[in-house]
């Protein structure tokens, strides 16, 4: 498996494998050692399985973008929450045996994936995008800044909640806190396209509250937590009684759903958007704050030290200030409380 996935990865040239580990200490071993971008992982490995693994190589100074190419089916999609939970990128599935295994049908998609990550990964070395560990030079606003009056823009409509790396838990952890909400909640959390429902049960036990699968055409209502699919990106649109209209249609890039996409279609559509940006590796999210801000949309971020990883929601708030907008940093719960209580004015 290892010489297949190595063929795959190094097939166009422009990635290389630097290291091969046959267990998990093994690859902690050589990961502090060679500091690679990315680390590509199984779920079950002799010894230590890739959960621990993952926590364990998100402890490192600089950690690794980590991708796990399991051979776990939509049975393994509990462990697929728990990786993505612990600190890994993404979530390639594969076939449960060698011998089943259609290489040509991860060849392209695990490429494409590994060179996003690694991108992702050079930019955090330049701009110096760290662990949640590392202080970064963003204040958390206790108490909130002062906003502009609601009636001056119009009461919120919608609210939008974007996350990736370390999501699974942190978006839970936000809606517990959050309860109820008068407005249809959306989530764009970075996930393989069967970890959908599975992804949907885990938010509804942990919050208490009603969770679905976005589906094209579907209206969300005030109330309802709607998950956008894994593999695809979701768009708001105006229906025709004036609610929202979920459009479902990949987009560019080869990580789905785009935050991206998401928040930049409210921000045409909505009356006036609330927006939240969690956990993860990467900048998504960040292109849409210009357009948010003009629109006068709320903004919220989680604070970098309770962060898996604090790339998202840095860049989104860096964005949004440049553009002259507000956001306001808290942990997952506090920001939930925080959404509530803005929403209910």
């Amino acid at each position: 498996m290892r010489l297949a996935l190595k063929r795959i990865i190094e097939a166009d040239g422009d990635l290389r494998v630097v290291g091969e580990a046959a267990n998990g200490a093994t690859a902690l071993e050589l990961a502090a050692q060679l500091r690679p971008d990315i680390v590509a992982l199984d779920v079950e490995m002799p010894g230590m399985d890739g959960l621990e693994v993952t926590e364990r190589l998100m402890q490192l100074p600089a950690p690794p973008a980590i991708v796990m190419v399991s051979h776990h089916t939509r049975d393994g999609s509990e462990a697929a929450l728990a990786a993505l939970a612990r600190g890994a990128a993404d979530y390639l599935w594969k076939g449960s045996a060698l011998s089943g295994l259609d290489l040509g049908q991860i060849d392209r998609e695990l490429r494409g994936r590994l060179r996003h990550w690694a991108g992702q990964r050079a930019r955090a070395r330049t701009e110096g995008e760290s662990p949640a560990a590392a202080p970064l030079p963003l204040p958390v606003l206790d108490p909130p800044p002062a906003l502009p009056p609601l009636r001056r823009l119009g009461a919120c409509d919608v609210l939008l909640l974007g996350a990736s790396t370390g999501g699974p838990d942190a978006v839970a952890e936000f809606l517990g806190g959050a309860g109820v909400l008068p407005v249809p909640c959306l989530v764009a959390q970075h996930m393989p396209a069967d970890l959908g429902p599975d992804f949907v049960r885990h938010l509804a036990r942990r919050s208490g509250l009603t969770v679905r699968l976005g589906e094209r055409g579907l209206h969300p209502a005030a109330g309802e937590i709607v998950v956008l699919p894994g593999g695809t990106d979701g768009h708001l649109a105006r229906a025709a009684d004036g609610g929202f209209l979920l459009r479902l249609a990949a987009g560019p890039g080869p990580v789905h759903p785009s935050v991206d996409l998401l928040f930049q279609s409210a921000a045409l559509v909505a009356r006036r958007a609330m927006a939240v940006v969690l956990t993860g590796m990467g900048r998504d999210g960040a292109a849409a704050a210009a357009a948010l801000a003009a629109r006068g949309a709320l903004l919220l971020a989680q604070t970098p030290d309770s962060c898996v990883v604090a790339g998202m929601p840095v860049a989104f708030a860096e964005a949004a200030r440049a553009h002259g907008a507000e956001v306001e940093l808290a942990t997952p719960t506090a920001l939930g409380r925080r959404a509530a209580r803005l929403l209910a004015r």
